[in-house]
């Protein structure tokens, strides 16, 4: 065999590899993705269906009621409100009327099946997508 075929073997055989190399680090990455909507995008029907995703808003006053290990609670971006589930043990910071942003995926019924809740750590930080997708939800409250 001619050096040139040689070389020419060795290209395709390295572009093959890296190829799929290439597809099986963005299957990984997309499998592991979860976006961020509002209860009001959820709401609209805006929310990825059967797949993961988060949720971020406040909790709201007085909905948080415990069966045994499980957490039904609401969360609110003060315009619409969304019933969440969450089954263990939910941070220390996680409060009525604070904020917090919670990854699972909605069920049939309308309710938001958590896997992971996460409690604002300080009072007066809200991650930069959370406090704008709640102004922009009451801005689009108020304006209808």
């Amino acid at each position: 065999m001619k050096s040139r075929y040689k070389r020419a073997l060795i290209i395709i055989a390295a572009l093959v590899v890296i190829g799929v190399a290439a597809s099986l680090i963005l299957n990984a990455l997309n499998s592991n993705i979860a976006l961020f909507v509002t209860p009001s995008e959820v709401a609209a029907g805006k929310a990825p269906k059967d797949q993961v995703f988060r949720i971020g808003g406040m909790v709201k006053d007085e909905s948080v009621k415990r069966d045994g290990l499980t957490v039904h609670f609401v969360i609110t971006d003060l315009v619409k409100d969304i019933p969440v589930a969450y089954t263990g043990i939910l941070p220390d910071l996680f409060k009525e009327g604070k904020g917090a942003v919670i990854q699972g995926r909605m069920n049939t019924s309308g309710e938001f099946i958590a896997s992971e809740v996460l409690a604002k750590h300080d009072e007066n930080y809200m991650p930069p997508e959370a406090k704008h997708a709640l102004d922009q939800a009451q801005k689009n409250g108020s304006n209808k």
